[in-house]
């Protein structure tokens, strides 16, 4: 009996196992809550919203993912190339840590939903998208990278230095690996950030298509079969994206595999 319960234990440790088990209990969860309403307007159960989504077909969402990804991905390496570059700033120059995660703090602390309509007088409707997909994924990549440079161990620099190795191959040799595996750990944590930005952006207006678009239509529609489809879809594919990233992340920094789980 014992054995049992530790081999359940172990396979519930897995990442996917429980993030399966996780979904279910969710849809369970959901399933539950609606049985018993009738004709609800706001709340629809999980076969109305697959029905829902059956019944717009894939051109429908097609014409709205792909533009949202689009902006998605382009805020996504904008504010990533952002974020690594005043971390390499630092790593160069570490007296400027200060003032560049204050900067990293402000932009965290602009509220989205204020700062948007701005940015889209300024920019017009897709700059904004892109531009808070990016601003979301900035500070996270910019931590994550100064964390990880900081991890470096000390004992390890000094032993480069005790062997003729100047800063650079410090650097090179402890500091950059030292920071891969919180880099990819962020980089994981801006898709969402990205997609989140985007959709948002898309919201505000000032865009034809996109999810933040049928969002907003939908509502002004009343059709609330068709906003959790969405939603929802938003949600999966930031997880995916999630996931992809963080198996690219095992790939390539296969000794910090136990340290992310």
């Amino acid at each position: 009996m014992s054995v049992a319960v530790a081999r359940f234990r172990g396979a519930l440790a897995r990442p996917w196992v429980g993030g399966t088990v996780g979904i279910a209990l969710l849809l369970a969860l959901w399933w539950a809550m609606t049985a018993g309403l009738e004709n609800s307007t706001s709340f629809p159960s999980p076969v109305d919203v697959a029905r829902s989504a059956v019944a717009d077909g894939w051109g429908f969402y097609e014409a709205n993912v792909v533009p949202t990804l689009t902006r998605a991905a382009q805020g996504y390496l904008w504010g990533n190339l952002a974020g690594l570059a005043l971390a390499a700033v630092v790593l160069v120059v570490p007296r400027l840590e200060d003032v560049i995660t204050q900067l990293g703090v402000i932009s965290a602390c602009l509220p989205v939903t204020a700062i948007g309509p701005i940015v889209m007088v300024i920019f017009g409707g897709r700059a904004s998208a892109i531009f808070l997909g990016a601003l979301l994924v900035f500070f996270t990549t910019l931590v994550g990278a100064i964390l990880g440079m900081r991890s470096a161990s000390r004992s390890s620099l000094d032993l480069v230095a005790a062997y003729g190795g100047g800063r650079w191959t410090q650097i090179r040799k402890v500091q950059l690996m030292s920071a891969l595996p919180a880099i990819v750990t962020a980089l994981q944590v801006a898709v969402p950030a990205a997609l989140l930005g985007a959709v948002v952006g898309e919201y505000l207006g000032g865009i034809d298509s996109g999810i933040g678009v049928a969002l907003n239509a939908a509502q002004r529609q009343i059709q609330p079969d068709r906003v959790w489809a969405l939603s929802i879809l938003a949600g999966l594919i930031a997880l995916g994206g999630y996931a992809l990233v963080g198996l690219v992340g095992r790939v390539l920094t296969p000794w910090a595999k136990e340290k992310r789980g």
